[in-house]
């Protein structure tokens, strides 16, 4: 076991993501895909569209047979006839020609553009005046502009987002392989923590944590299992981890993980079987007491009892491990940033990276981020937070009016 407190820099934390296996893969209906990660890259196997079509109201042309065409010297085009939607035209369009055409009719042949119809009038029921010119390829979308046959459109760690569905199904693609989502198991600990539904006595608090967390990992793309609330007891510790790894693909202790006669989760974590401390201590704040186990090939997490510390380091350091477990991969990894103007000075010591919660505030089109000041055991400072910014290992602090990198929560 690693000496206690022998912090690790955070990207070394990071680094270890990799080796911890991802999840496997299932095929679900394209209509559940929304938020789910790819397992498979996907190529076009068609044209998008399948035929070139119109993107206005009007009438299909030879561009040549427009130029020069104004209000003053109109363009007359002969009807060679109208296009029905949902149907291939039975004629072609030549020089001198025009067919009436719809919002995403199939173009006839040797059309390769379209006057909109407010720039034309009829003359009679054969004849059209165009009032304006059109340039080849003005108001159509041709064959395959869109996707292309055999053309790599989506890859494999790809999160699929509403415009990811779409594009499936215009390739027909009724169901989809994607990653399963990691199921995290979460525990609380502590003689101290009460179910939400029960009436705290004198030094007791509510179970925050398990729902907090719970929530944070449904935002990640995982399934949160909770283990309920665990007594400061070894063996009974013992026996809710030992089923947790057996039943889930990731476990969370909060509580435990700091000094005291009475925490059992290193101890607990150290005779699992199969089991080996990774950290135990990490150079953040909030969150330096975090550690990380490999037990039974599952990453094993002792968060702090403090539910700001747990919480940030869920959002700094869980979170990447669950995205990873679920398919989400190096440069596929998107981690929410906007750009603000600090308010205040930002003190820090030096040797750490501090998390600094902040609350983002608009004013004459100007972002500026505002610290949330206050200690980790107050939920409040976080519910007033938008965003998190980092004071850097080797800084002592920042100064008002530093535009700073905040990172949405």
């Amino acid at each position: 076991m690693k000496e206690f407190f022998n912090v690790t820099a955070l990207g070394d934390v990071l680094g270890l993501a990799k080796d911890f296996s991802s999840v496997g893969a299932e095929k679900i209906d394209l209509i559940e895909t929304s938020g789910r990660v790819l397992a498979e890259d996907v190529i076009s196997d068609i044209d998008l569209p399948g035929f070139s079509r119109s993107t206005m109201d009007g009438y299909a042309v030879k561009a040549s047979s427009t130029f020069g065409a104004s209000e003053g010297n109109p363009a007359y085009l002969n009807i060679k006839g109208t296009i029905q939607m949902g149907e291939k035209p039975g004629f072609s369009v030549g020089p001198g020609e025009a067919a009436k055409i719809s919002t995403g009719g199939m173009l006839p042949k040797d059309a390769d553009s379209v006057v909109m119809v407010e720039f034309t009038e009829a003359v009679d029921e054969t004849t059209i005046e165009v009032y304006r010119s059109v340039a080849p390829g003005q108001h159509i979308i041709e064959k395959g502009e869109d996707l292309a046959e055999g053309e790599a459109i989506l890859t494999k760690g790809q999160k699929i987002r509403s415009q990811e569905t779409g594009i499936l199904a215009a390739l027909g693609k009724e169901k989809v392989k994607v990653y399963k989502q990691p199921c995290v198991g979460i525990i609380s600990t502590g003689d101290e923590v009460v179910p939400i539904n029960t009436v705290p006595k004198p030094g007791q608090i509510r179970d925050i944590n398990t729902y907090t967390l719970s929530g944070l990992v449904k935002k990640t793309g995982g399934v949160p299992i909770s283990y309920g609330i665990i007594e400061d007891d070894y063996n009974a510790l013992f026996e809710s981890c030992s089923r947790a790894l057996q039943e889930t693909d990731m476990v969370i202790i909060s509580g435990g993980s700091s000094v005291g006669t009475r925490d059992f989760t290193i101890e607990v974590l150290s005779n699992l079987p199969d089991s080996e401390i990774l950290i135990h201590g990490i150079s953040i704040s909030p969150g330096k007491p975090t550690i990380l186990a490999s037990t039974q090939g599952k990453s094993f997490w002792g968060l702090p009892g403090h539910v700001v510390s747990a919480m940030v380091v869920f959002e700094i350091v869980v979170k990447p491990f669950i995205e990873h477990l679920g398919g989400v991969f190096g440069e596929k990894k998107t981690v929410p940033f906007v750009s603000a103007v600090l308010s205040r000075n930002i003190s820090s010591a030096p040797g750490r990276g501090d998390f600094v919660r902040v609350r983002l505030v608009e004013e004459n089109g100007v972002l500026t981020a505002e610290p949330v000041l206050g200690k980790s055991g107050l939920i409040n400072t976080m519910v007033k937070a938008d965003g998190l910014v980092k004071v850097d290992t080797n800084t002592e602090g920042v100064d008002k009016g530093t535009v700073v990198a905040v990172m949405l929560i």
